[in-house]
């Protein structure tokens, strides 16, 4: 017996959808994606790289924005919400009456990883953001151990790659003129056991 094919969604058929949706949904060639909830590992990193980036922002003409700003990557079609965006000089929108604003011209993206999402916001996330003109740095944060990584846009391609993984490491964000101490986006934050501890615990 066949199955009749998924409807697909416009963009504008999206957009309607999300107003007043529940819980925060991608969309990309046609379909939603419903977005999981996070962590509380997750949650305490998002607040912490918000806190600290809104404090050296504070009296440049620069926008820290929450993972409730929606993004579009107008080459690829992707409309997603990053966990952090910033962005210096004016924001840019796309405004449709009755929906909420979505930011076109984001100068830094951060996505912090989980364990499940960590391959899509290193590979094919990615390759969306790449596709925004705007976009000049793209920092991702472990929230399963104390860990980043940090791409930084070269010219001509390809993307400058940078980790940090101890305490005292400082991630430069030449983009927007910041720095930040790994061991700072981890504060409060109660990283799970390393599996070698744990197994050792449990011996």
């Amino acid at each position: 017996m066949s199955t009749l094919p998924k409807p697909r969604l416009t963009p504008e058929e999206y957009l309607e959808i999300e107003e007043s949706a529940e819980y925060k949904s991608e969309y990309y060639r046609g379909e939603m994606f419903a977005m999981s909830g996070v962590s509380p590992e997750h949650d305490g990193i998002g607040a912490n790289l918000i806190r600290h980036l809104g404090n050296q922002l504070a009296n440049r003409p620069c926008f820290v924005h929450t993972s409730d700003m929606r993004v579009h990557t107008p080459a690829t079609g992707l409309y997603t919400y990053p966990d952090v965006t910033v962005t210096c000089g004016q924001p840019e929108f796309l405004r449709r009456p009755g929906r909420t604003a979505t930011l076109l011209n984001p100068t830094l993206i951060i996505e912090i990883l989980s364990p499940t999402t960590e391959g899509y916001d290193r590979g094919k996330k990615f390759e969306h953001y790449k596709s925004i003109d705007s976009l000049r740095e793209y920092l991702l944060v472990s929230s399963d151990r104390m860990g980043a990584t940090l791409y930084r846009r070269q010219s001509p391609e390809p993307w400058l790659l940078m980790t940090f993984n101890t305490p005292e490491a400082v991630i430069e964000l030449a983009s927007i003129g910041c720095r930040l101490v790994l061991r700072d986006l981890y504060e409060k934050v109660e990283l799970p056991a390393e599996p070698q501890l744990r197994a050792a615990e449990e011996a």
